[in-house]
């Protein structure tokens, strides 16, 4: 059996000025850091993100979510997000 030790990277958040945007990048690598899979990251990230905005469909916590990912974990882009209206 070959486990795969490699961790992924972790993207510097410093430069993300939402606060909830900042808190779920950094949920979803942390869980995935500690082995947690990539589905259940996910689900915890939307879940933390309706924490943050209760107002939010869950559609629309899952869009804005996975578009953050896509662009902060797996594109890597430093360009500012689109992402929601708060501060």
């Amino acid at each position: 059996m070959i486990i795969n030790s490699r961790k992924p990277a972790v993207t510097d958040i410093t430069r993300i000025s939402r606060k909830c945007e900042r808190a779920v990048i950094t949920a979803y690598q942390e869980l995935r850091l500690v082995g947690t899979n990539d589905v259940s990251a996910f689900n915890a990230c939307t879940t933390l993100y309706r924490i943050h905005h209760p107002e939010a469909s869950v559609n629309e916590a899952r869009r804005l979510v996975s578009e953050w990912i896509d662009h902060h974990v797996v594109r890597k882009s430093e360009a500012p997000t689109k992402g929601c209206a708060c501060p």
